[in-house]
């Protein structure tokens, strides 16, 4: 049973590969298929995947490097 599994996964995967392949010259269907992915999330599974304090630090961390390259650039110039 276990070969049967293996054999279908396979051609799952298989397949999936063939109908990416078929839509490569096909900028409508990569476009559908692209968007076709996408989930939308509520904001009670946002907030239950996000840590908002990590989340927190990593945007005052962006503020700090964007100061300084800021600060390095305007120095720069001189």
């Amino acid at each position: 049973m276990k070969n049967d599994d293996k054999k279908s996964e396979k051609n799952s995967s298989a397949d999936n590969v063939d109908e990416y392949l078929q839509t490569l010259g096909n900028e409508d269907a990569r476009e559908t298929r692209y968007y076709s992915q996408e989930q939308a999330f509520s904001t009670d599974e946002l907030s239950a995947v996000i840590n908002e304090k990590r989340l927190n630090e990593l945007l005052a961390q962006s503020d700090e490097f964007l100061s300084s390259l800021d600060g390095e650039i305007k120095d720069f110039d001189e």
